[in-house]
């Protein structure tokens, strides 16, 4: 066992030495330094300024009770030496399949809030309360993509998270944002994110409560140049309307964004949904790319399990 710590303690050193060299570079504050890179140690470990999050995914080992705790402090230990930090620097959670309202519950009240950079914005994060922080570092190209297509256009943000995608657009001088996600506690957050920057327009920039899958049969056609549509692989939330489950339904939810996009108008499509298989024949357009490649941040090289999509009206 002692040759996996050593192996676990060579691979993180040697990683961390690259990426943080290119994170440097490029003037970002939070990266991923490993994802499962090995079966025996399954973590994923991001980088946020001083402080290191971790997330270990459950897995079916043979350890007892007592041998797994030995294991974990063994491996939280090495982490402390090749980041160089204190215990109390590292959060770590314990990953299961979430479905439903699960994946965003709160789980303490420690609120251990700091500020990041990315691309010359800041975003608030959250280490200690949520199962994920408040950013999503794998979509870092695409709201780069979304900055740089935003200027005088529309931009409708559902499914909105802590609205990082609006944060961008408006950073793009988009004429007008709207964000939109089920959860009053990250649109607040949302807000927070858009007013830190210092971007923050109420004449421009609309933030909304609500199921996305109601609103959006609200939005007449043409109202929007820019969609962005990231949402949850499934979705059984009390205050929404039915069951979502992105394989089955993703066609039907694409297809009303493309009824209130504007001529020429454009989504931004993504899913975590790592079997994902786009129903290309039922979409109301033939103008389809996938995008997953460009979009892959230097960190996430050979570890993304997500898939991006333009599609054009």
């Amino acid at each position: 066992m002692q040759d996996k710590f050593q192996s676990f303690e060579n691979r993180l050193s040697k990683v961390y030495k690259h990426l943080g060299k290119i994170a440097r570079k490029q003037h970002i504050s939070c990266f991923r330094v490993y994802n499962v890179d090995l079966p025996e140690f399954p973590f994923i470990i991001d980088v946020y300024k001083d402080l290191i999050y971790i997330a270990e995914y459950k897995s079916k080992h043979k350890l007892s009770d007592e041998e797994y705790i030995e294991w974990l402090q063994q491996s939280m230990l090495i982490v402390q030496k090749i980041f160089s930090v204190d215990a109390e620097h590292i959060y770590l959670k314990r990953r299961e399949r979430q479905r439903g309202e699960k994946q965003y519950a709160k789980l303490t009240q420690e609120k251990k809030e700091l500020i990041v950079d990315e691309n010359g914005l800041s975003f608030i994060v959250n280490l200690s309360d949520y199962l994920d922080t408040g950013l999503f570092l794998d979509h870092r190209i695409t709201r780069q993509l979304i900055r740089d297509l935003s200027e005088n256009k529309s931009i409708l943000n559902l499914f909105s998270y802590t609205g990082s995608f609006s944060v961008y657009a408006a950073a793009g001088n988009a004429s007008k944002v709207t964000t939109v996600d089920l959860s009053k506690t990250y649109i607040h957050w949302a807000k927070r994110n858009m007013q830190y920057n210092k971007l923050y327009n109420p004449d421009k920039h609309e933030f909304v409560q609500e199921d996305v899958l109601l609103y959006l049969k609200t939005i007449p056609p043409d109202s929007y140049d820019i969609i962005i549509l990231d949402p949850p692989t499934f979705s059984n939330s009390k205050r929404m309307e039915g069951v979502f489950e992105i394989q089955r339904d993703h066609d039907d939810i694409i297809n009303q964004c493309l009824d209130i996009l504007s001529p020429n108008g454009m989504l931004i499509f993504s899913t975590n949904y790592r079997d994902f298989e786009l129903n290309y024949s039922t979409i109301h357009t033939g103008s389809i790319k996938d995008i997953t490649n460009q979009t892959i941040p230097f960190d996430f090289e050979g570890k993304l399990k997500r898939k991006c999509f333009r599609i054009e009206k």
